[in-house]
């Protein structure tokens, strides 16, 4: 999507705003002893609340409000009985709709006190997606921020997964363009233009590069149990920083 007008900004705002707040309210909610699901029920009473709806039910008929994932879990993990521990490392996507306007967000923490890898990791992750932030800018290179991503892991030392991308958004879940990749592809030259609408998401690994889906036709993990960890905004990008619309 591109911005065309202050309506389509204000939307956007709109609903970045809700699913960042969904996602920190399932946060301060996530502790031990809490299963997935009750986290997830939450989050479908926020959603009502703000009148929006879960992106992930209305684009797939996903399994969830949400998308958690614990531990091995790297993406799309259905909320259910699982029982939260401390020092597990988990991920809370939160995608939403409203008035027609797309956005997402999520981020990787840790419960409580965990291994010092799993902090090494959500501090590499943060900091490998400020460095790609930077190279979203109108007119350059998509792949520079695939470059950028990958360079900066590996400076922790740490990979990303490979098969895991960003994506467009804002009239629907998954707009154009289809992939920004959190690696450098020759290939990917086209340019960002002024006002296009970006979910941004490194996922940063301990090993493994590429997630594979388990029989429940939904959640996507590593075949060496890597542990991984995801940061995740709604950008739109302008001649100038990025709008961060899921802060």
């Amino acid at each position: 999507m591109i911005v065309q007008n202050e309506t389509d900004l204000h939307g956007l705002k709109e609903i970045g705003k809700i699913v960042a707040e969904i996602r920190e309210e399932l946060t301060l909610h996530t502790k031990p002893g809490v299963t997935t699901k009750e986290i997830d029920e939450i989050g479908g009473k926020l959603f009502k609340k703000f009148g929006a709806i879960s992106a992930p039910i209305s684009t797939y008929d996903f399994p969830g409000y949400t998308c958690i994932c614990v531990n091995e879990e790297v993406a799309h993990g259905i909320p259910g009985s699982r029982v939260i521990k401390e020092g597990d490392i988990v991920n809370i996507d939160v995608s939403g709709s409203l008035n027609g306007y797309f956005a997402d967000t999520g981020h990787s923490f840790v419960v409580g006190k965990g291994e010092p890898i799993l902090t090494d990791l959500i501090e590499a992750t943060k900091n490998t997606f400020d460095a790609g932030l930077k190279k979203f800018r109108a007119g350059s290179k998509q792949n520079g921020v695939g470059r950028a991503v990958f360079q900066t892991a590996q400076e922790h030392g740490f990979t990303v997964i490979k098969n895991l991308t960003g994506h467009g958004i804002g009239l629907s879940l998954h707009d154009s363009p289809e992939h920004i990749f959190n690696y450098y592809n020759s290939r990917d030259t086209k340019l960002f233009k002024d006002g296009e609408v970006i979910a941004f998401e490194p996922f940063v690994s301990t090993k493994a590069e590429d997630v594979y889906q388990l029989d429940d036709g939904w959640t996507l993990t590593t075949a060496d149990n890597s542990f991984v960890a995801q940061y995740e905004h709604t950008i739109i990008v302008t001649k100038e920083e990025p709008i961060i619309l899921t802060k």
